[in-house]
């Protein structure tokens, strides 16, 4: 699967929005891709996880590892695809961890698996969840690496399309000197 064809499935799902939004990561953008639109559709989302999983075989993952909330699904598909299984780990006061019984064993080969990379900070977090539990990462992959491929999570990357769009400080932003009200769509708290 191309960039243009996954795009094309951002766009259809009404998920590739414009605007002034405050992402995740603390930082605005005026572009926004709402994967949760796209997941919904379980087509979909087998698509997209069977095109993250032909790229992934090649690693021999035993898990795939996503973190909470936005790489629940497509981590779900990809391990589908590759046929292994599909765990994730969340945020406990602050803190990213593995939690409902789901652990690593030593030197398990880990695939992350996130929906958007933007800073990467999320990919980060769930890579250092594996190697503290003693597991080896073997890649990441995304969906979306919305960095335009600036962005390195510290072993092999790969994500369907990229995108690359300006992200601003909030000191700084153009957007808010407009007076451009901010939309807040991410999952996780800042």
């Amino acid at each position: 699967m191309d960039r243009e064809a996954t795009l094309a499935r951002f766009r259809r799902a009404g998920a590739l929005l414009e605007g002034h939004f405050k992402l995740s990561s603390g930082l605005h953008s005026a572009g926004y891709l709402q994967s949760a639109l796209v997941l919904q559709q379980p087509a979909d989302a087998a698509v997209l996880g069977a095109a993250l999983g032909a790229w992934a075989a090649a690693w021999r993952p035993h898990v795939v590892l996503s973190p909470a909330l936005g790489g629940l699904i497509i981590g779900h598909e990809v391990a589908r695809a590759l046929g292994v299984r599909a765990i994730f780990a969340e945020r406990l006061d602050g803190v990213l961890t593995l939690r409902r019984g789901f652990a690593l064993a030593p030197g398990e080969r880990v695939l992350v698996v996130e929906d958007v990379l933007t800073t990467g900070r999320s990919t980060k977090e769930t890579i250092d969840v594996a190697v503290a539990a003693g597991a080896e990462v073997v890649g990441a992959a995304a969906i979306i690496d919305r960095s335009g491929g600036t962005v390195d999570v510290g072993v092999p990357f790969q994500a369907l399309a990229q995108v690359a769009w300006p992200n601003y400080d909030p000191a700084t932003c153009p957007l808010c000197a407009q007076g451009v009200p901010v939309t807040r769509p991410g999952s996780r708290p800042t």
